[in-house]
């Protein structure tokens, strides 16, 4: 998330204004944004999906006008809101199907109850297209006609929007990046999903830290050792940037397993971006490990994608960080209301 988060003013904003939420496993994000994706007040609240589907959309209710009135505005100030949640969804009836984020809220029709909840139209969206969406169209993707985004966490997420068009597919499973399968062998490692050979199985938090015990277990010789039992990307990335051996070489084929990722994305849609969101990047722009990490993802998708791509499509960072999902949630609904304004 961003530390020099900047609000604009009631005064300065441009109309209509939008919220948006980022339903987490552990935290909800609010947020305000006017016409042009520019936050206008945020805020978070715990999840507690034990409490239920009808609580979750009571409070976030009272989050929402909060953040209204933080910003200035009241509830007639905002013709609809956007609605971001992990798992399995049906969006044409605006129901999560299934999330082990979130238990307690699965087979939910969680758009309806957050609607009445609020007294507005409510836009649902998967969490990370809604991320996606964000930074297509205030993020790194901004000077792009089309963006695919990879969110890089416990698991991997994914996006992909061409024009204004979000991709959810016909049973609203479009733009699973972190289950496109990169490994067809009967022993390829096994994703959180339960099948094997996933994009997610060999790239998210999860699978570094994995990859990284059975290197140790196998006797590699690393300073990684001693800090085995609370092993994170973190912690492999502060040993990277002491050129530890064994944490450069997971971070490099971390690299390569999301190349490999990225050229079937970049194949089948051939957006003009490439983006990389979530948590594990090694530190970004902002270091040395980040930018040999993201120099590493472009080289080994050089390798691999036909010519005209390799020069044309961007890989790079995102740059909205935790925000990306509330404003890309807002935005999708600015693209309803819009939508339905005609």
């Amino acid at each position: 998330m961003p530390t020099d988060r900047k609000f604009v003013s009631v005064d300065d904003a441009e109309e209509p204004f939008f919220a948006g939420v980022d339903v987490g496993g552990t935290n909800i994000k609010i947020g305000v944004v006017d016409n042009l994706g520019r936050p206008m007040s945020w805020l978070s609240i715990s999840t507690d999906d034990q409490k239920g589907a009808q609580d979750g959309a009571e409070r976030i209710a009272k989050a929402i006008k909060r953040a209204l009135a933080d910003a200035r505005l009241t509830a007639k100030d905002v013709p609809y809101v956007g609605l971001g949640t992990p798992g399995t969804m049906d969006v044409p009836n605006g129901r999560i199907l299934q999330t082990h984020n979130l238990p307690g809220w699965s087979d939910s029709p969680i758009r309806d109850l957050v609607s009445e909840a609020v007294g507005k139209p409510v836009a649902f969206v998967n969490d990370a297209n809604a991320a996606a969406y964000g930074e297509f169209w205030v993020g790194s993707g901004r000077a792009f006609n089309s963006i695919a985004l990879l969110t890089l966490g416990t698991g991997v997420g994914g996006g992909v929007i061409i024009g204004d068009l979000l991709i959810e597919g016909e049973n609203s499973i479009g733009g699973e990046l972190g289950h496109m399968v990169i490994d067809y062998h009967e022993n390829a490692r096994m994703c959180g999903c339960g099948h094997r050979g996933h994009l997610e199985a060999y790239c998210s938090a999860t699978a570094v830290v994995k990859r990284t015990q059975e290197s140790l277990e196998a006797g590699r010789a690393s300073s990684l050792r001693k800090r085995r039992a609370k092993l994170t990307p973190l912690i492999v990335a502060e040993e990277a940037e002491t050129n530890d051996e064994l944490a450069l070489e997971i971070i490099d084929d971390t690299a390569r397993y999301l190349a490999v990722g990225i050229v079937s994305v970049m194949h089948v849609v051939d957006p003009g971006a490439v983006v990389l969101g979530g948590a594990m990047n090694f530190g970004g722009r902002q270091t040395e490990l980040g930018r040999r990490f993201l120099a590493r993802v472009q080289q080994e998708v050089a390798l691999r994608a036909l010519e005209p791509l390799v020069t044309r499509t961007a890989v790079d960072f995102a740059s909205l960080g935790g925000d990306a999902g509330y404003i890309g949630a807002a935005g999708i609904a600015r693209l309803a209301y819009l939508r339905k304004a005609k």
